[in-house]
């Protein structure tokens, strides 16, 4: 290696669907992520909006170590106290009376999925089993999230898609008159885009969605995956938009970096389960649980949200800076902690040049979309620590835009 911090194609074994080159990462402290030459990183990424409450939390570490002392796995056919702990937490018995647990974003989505086809099948008839997404939308690479996935080149290797999958333009209400009918089990949306450039849903489009749904019994479901658990500032940014989804999928911070996934159900669908219709071997299992509940305590506890709300509003006010002194930042996009800048790319600069050179300054940040830089630090990073990344953002951009002056 020419380096001690970085793994190579040839030295890291992973298969030829990931990175030529990887920075090998060795602990973390809080907002900071270290490599193994001791380097030190601002981490304004969360391990793609997975650490909410950041790294080296020793309640984390305490919990899940007592919980391994006593058991680690006892797969679907039991059950513990940590998983009826946290399980009541989501489940209130009103909106939602049902928690399916899993172990990532897609399988979250593939479960609702199936879910929604049941209820919908048993309850209109065997035809009504189409799923609605939308442009830009990422719901996973399993193959039933995968059908309803946007980007053709996660999908045209694997094709032929499963049947009954329609896409058509986000925020597009007119299309959604058009298209949406008895036929379709659910539709599947997200309100932030993570993967898909941040984009929003609109206010109309939300209103229209739900209206409709209404109209043609179709059911919601709100892809929280990477927006949930307070990202956007709401506990479920579905309902900060008013969107009332019958079912949502959460995955990414739940565990505090452990893998868990949960797809919350609401009675009249649950009603309509059968015994070993689904289920899961690792999902919801006792260490994963016992940190979820203490996440979830931390992220709905006094101040939390309202804390995301005011950091999120510093941030952007900091960003808007960034845009006016740089041409090449096009617009501000996202909610809460998941912000990201569209960039007028050209042959000087791109995303991808400017994630480089910020990793090199001691800054990790993200891509999202074809041309837009991703913020989704930490939810408990400090307003002081976002000034520091902004001031390396700064020196970056800087950067590149006296290399377009000088070329």
């Amino acid at each position: 290696m020419a380096e001690i911090n970085m793994a190579t194609t040839r030295e890291h074994g992973f298969p030829n669907n990931y990175s030529n080159e990887f920075l090998i990462l060795d602990k973390g402290e809080g907002v900071y992520v270290f490599d193994v030459a001791g380097k030190k990183y601002l981490d304004f990424g969360s391990g793609i909006a997975v650490n909410a409450l950041g790294y080296g939390n020793k309640e984390i570490a305490a919990i899940a170590s007592a919980q391994m002392e006593k058991l680690v796995h006892v797969s679907n056919l039991f059950t513990t106290e940590p998983a009826l702990a946290f399980a009541s937490r989501l489940v209130d018995g009103k909106r939602f009376s049902a928690v399916h647990f899993g172990n990532s974003g897609s399988e979250a989505n593939e479960a609702a999925i199936k879910y929604a086809k049941l209820w919908s099948i048993r309850t209109k008839g065997p035809d009504c089993y189409r799923i609605l997404s939308f442009s830009g939308a990422f719901h996973g690479r399993t193959m039933g999230a995968l059908a309803s996935t946007y980007n053709n080149k996660y999908k045209d290797p694997f094709g032929p898609m499963i049947p009954g999958a329609e896409i058509i333009e986000y925020n597009n209400v007119e299309k959604l008159r058009e298209t949406l009918d008895e036929s379709f089990a659910a539709v599947i949306v997200e309100v932030v885009q993570g993967e898909g450039g941040l984009r929003s849903l609109s206010d109309e489009f939300a209103s229209a969605l739900k209206e409709l749904c209404v109209k043609h019994k179709v059911l919601i479901i709100a892809d929280e995956v990477q927006t949930g658990m307070g990202r956007t500032g709401d506990l479920y940014a579905s309902d900060g938009i008013g969107l009332d989804a019958h079912i949502i999928t959460l995955s990414k911070p739940l565990a505090g970096g452990l893998p868990l996934s949960a797809t919350l159900i609401p009675g009249f669908v649950n009603d309509k389960v059968k015994v070993g219709e689904h289920g899961t071997t690792f999902g919801g299992g006792p260490v994963t649980t016992a940190v979820a509940s203490y996440v979830w305590d931390i992220i709905t506890g006094e101040g939390f949200l309202g804390g995301v709300k005011e950091k999120s509003s510093y941030l952007i006010g900091r960003l808007e800076i960034l845009m006016k002194e740089y041409g090449f930042i096009k617009e501000i996009r996202g909610k809460g902690l998941l912000l990201g800048l569209e960039i007028d790319e050209n042959e000087t600069v791109d995303v991808l040049k400017i994630m480089g050179e910020a990793r090199d300054k001691g800054l990790l940040l993200l891509k999202t979309g074809v041309n837009v830089l991703r913020l989704a630090p930490p939810l408990i990073i400090s307003k002081e620590e976002i000034d520091e990344g902004i001031a390396i953002l700064d020196s970056v951009l800087k950067d590149f835009e006296e290399n377009i002056f000088t070329r």
